[in-house]
């Protein structure tokens, strides 16, 4: 039965005109909706600012030198300057264990991605890298065709390096920060969260992916230069694959008996160091007596691996960078941001970093990713939409009290409700002790999480 149904009952048409007044006292009074904020145009503005200014590298190194730090300067003070004037402290604060855990997931879930980029390169030999060709890719045939066809400073604008890993990752911080502004909707930790666990997700699905089926890179040079892994197969692809990775008769043997029946012998040997609790992690990442004493030093040269890693984690990042400006800003340059990633994606393919496949996987996998994440932070959730859910929770009893013309029942009930939608979760004293130097802790924890986050991605 719904709420609406309660006038059905004499006893409780006071209930229904009392739930929908507005014109009660102030204990029962709802909670007015938070008027929407009119977005400015001053986080685009900073955005274009920001990716034209860092492309003077390449055109002006003297002028970017001079203007990179005064736009940091400047972004920084306009967000200091904000932070007295910011009524959203407590809804960060309930966002924070949910922005710290999804960091924890996503390291764990790079650490996983690490492992398997080394190993799907040490599995096969560096021999075996060395001999494969790329995969045919349409893309590429497209790409070189349109060189032909188009006019020269066309093709310069695609090839140009406008925008790279740590700009996606920059206009995200910018567009989190923008929550001091109102232009963004509150909590900057619950965008932040649903960021890093929807690309954790991605990434998890990545390494399983490329783990699965190995493919060849599209710069077959690579793993020569990045990698010193042993020339020869893992003893088990000895065993179970390289007999049967081109011969036809002894593919069609295999299929028929099911069972791999060539005698390799003994395995060529594999060099075991003693990695402890660890060792476990050699027969996947295979190191060599040059490579250094630990393991943690061979995932350090990972960058990027020397197969197709199907499918692209700078177009993960890229895309999950423009769902999240789409719905939480919006306007023109949201519509920017989605062309900024159609160029890095034909630049994957242009450079031989991805084949086609790989960035055409990744956008509509970042699509759907962060459309089923909506439940850690969403711009659609109105406050009448979270009202009537908290409202629907005490729907039975509401009525029941109705029923039984109990009216303090009602009234505590509707006085559970009216806290229920306080902004805060602390109580005043609570708020009062920690209002002071919360804000300063959570600048600081972002501000060391974007360090962080340029540091790791200073390699691309």
């Amino acid at each position: 039965m719904g709420l609406k149904n309660l006038v059905k009952f004499p006893r409780a048409e006071f209930v229904w005109k009392f739930v929908n007044s507005s014109h009660n006292s102030s204990i029962m009074r709802w909670p007015a909706p938070p008027r929407p904020t009119t977005k400015n145009a001053g986080l685009g503005v900073a955005a274009i600012s920001y990716i034209a200014i860092d492309y003077l590298r390449h055109v002006s190194p003297a002028w970017h030198s001079r203007l990179m730090p005064v736009l940091w300067i400047f972004l920084a003070l306009a967000a200091l300057a904000r932070v007295p004037y910011y009524r959203h402290w407590s809804e960060e604060f309930r966002s924070l264990i949910p922005f710290v855990a999804s960091i924890v997931f996503m390291l764990a879930a790079l650490l996983y991605e690490a492992i398997s980029v080394r190993s799907v390169t040490a599995v096969l030999g560096l021999q075996w890298h060395r001999n494969q060709p790329p995969l045919p890719d349409s893309g590429q045939w497209i790409l070189l065709a349109l060189n032909e066809k188009l006019p020269s400073a066309i093709v310069a604008l695609l090839r140009a390096p406008i925008i790279g890993l740590h700009h996606y990752l920059m206009l995200f911080i910018m567009l989190a920060f923008s929550v001091l502004c109102d232009s963004v909707k509150a909590p900057g930790f619950g965008l932040g969260a649903r960021y890093m666990f929807t690309m954790a997700i991605g990434r998890l699905l990545r390494a399983i992916s490329f783990a699965s089926t190995i493919f060849p890179s599209p710069r077959p040079w690579c793993a020569d230069g990045r990698f010193r892994v042993p020339a020869h197969p893992h003893p088990w692809l000895q065993k179970y694959y390289i007999p049967y990775q081109s011969d036809h008769i002894a593919i069609r043997q295999v299929i028929r008996l099911d069972e791999a029946y060539v005698d390799i012998g003994k395995p060529v040997d594999e060099y075991r160091p003693n990695w402890g609790a660890m060792s476990f992690l050699i027969d996947f990442l295979r190191p060599t007596a040059s490579e250094g004493p630990t393991w943690y030093s061979l995932l350090k040269k990972a960058e990027g691996g020397c197969n197709d890693l199907i499918y692209s984690g700078h177009m993960l990042v890229a895309v999950l960078t423009a769902m999240a400006w789409t719905e939480a800003y919006g306007g023109y340059s949201s519509a920017l941001v989605w062309l900024l990633v159609a160029h890095s994606a034909q630049r994957e393919v242009r450079e031989r970093h991805h084949y086609s496949v790989d960035c055409v996987v990744a956008i509509y996998v970042g699509i759907l990713l962060w459309k089923m994440t909506g439940f850690l932070w969403s711009n659609t959730v109105t406050y009448s939409d979270r009202r009537l859910a908290k409202l629907k929770k005490i729907e039975g009893r509401l009525i029941q009290a109705s029923k039984d013309s109990n009216m303090d029942k009602v009234r505590e009930l509707l006085k559970q409700l009216e806290s229920s939608d306080e902004e805060s979760t602390f109580s005043k004293g609570r708020a009062n002790k920690y209002g002071r130097w919360f804000p300063f802790a959570v600048i600081g924890f972002a501000l060391a999480v974007v360090l962080l986050a340029f540091t790791l991605t200073s390699d691309g």
